[in-house]
């Protein structure tokens, strides 16, 4: 999978508006992070791995269909909700909240798009090919290092993941929470649209 040119400049267009600071003032790495009204009718809670390549998939082909016509229309509310499968994923994870809110989204679609290159490559530092990723959304490298060594967050991030196990009994990703209801495993735009109220 390649980074796409696409998203490539809407995380680019994002560093630019909001200037070139990451973690600016105000913003706390230890929330979840999420698009849409939270006045929604319906709250989905997406539990997903950067590393998963189910859902970097989900990611690329359905989730801006569900974004386009569910989230951005005001009928549905994400959350985005990290469980990380393995040590890369839970850096990227921590560098993700890192950012303003106002560029996760666009980060974490960035980092599905080059999944493939950033960590799966052979002969690669995942870590290194984070850094570029995180450079292209404005991230600086003293809160890029900053990031991928804060300990509270680390532990913030496998404490929710705990919690997705205990509660809602998520093992695999992606795992989507809709309205307190759980449903594992990547799905169509049309099997997605079924697990919502009044569909």
């Amino acid at each position: 999978m390649l980074l796409t040119r696409r998203i490539l400049l809407s995380v680019v267009a994002a560093s630019a508006a909001l200037g070139g600071a990451a973690h600016a003032a105000g913003v706390d790495p230890e929330s979840p992070r999420s698009i849409g009204s939270p006045k929604a009718k319906t709250k989905v809670e997406e539990w997903f791995s950067l590393t998963c390549t189910h859902c970097a998939r989900f990611g690329e082909e359905v989730f801006p269909e569900i974004k386009t016509k569910l989230v951005d229309t005001g009928k549905v509310e994400w959350v985005f909700r990290d469980f990380p499968l393995d040590q890369v994923a839970l850096e990227a994870a921590m560098v993700a909240h890192y950012l303003p809110p106002d560029r996760y989204e666009p980060f974490i679609m960035a980092l599905f798009a080059s999944q493939d290159r950033w960590a799966f490559a052979r002969g690669v530092n995942s870590t290194d090919e984070l850094w570029k990723t995180a450079g292209l959304a404005g991230m600086s490298k003293d809160s890029f290092d900053k990031a991928i060594a804060d300990k509270e967050l680390r532990s913030w991030i496998l404490q929710q993941q705990q919690m997705a196990q205990k509660k809602w009994g998520v093992d695999s990703t992606p795992t989507f929470v809709v309205d307190g209801k759980v449903y594992p495993g990547e799905m169509s735009y049309d099997n997605f649209v079924k697990l919502l109220p009044g569909a």
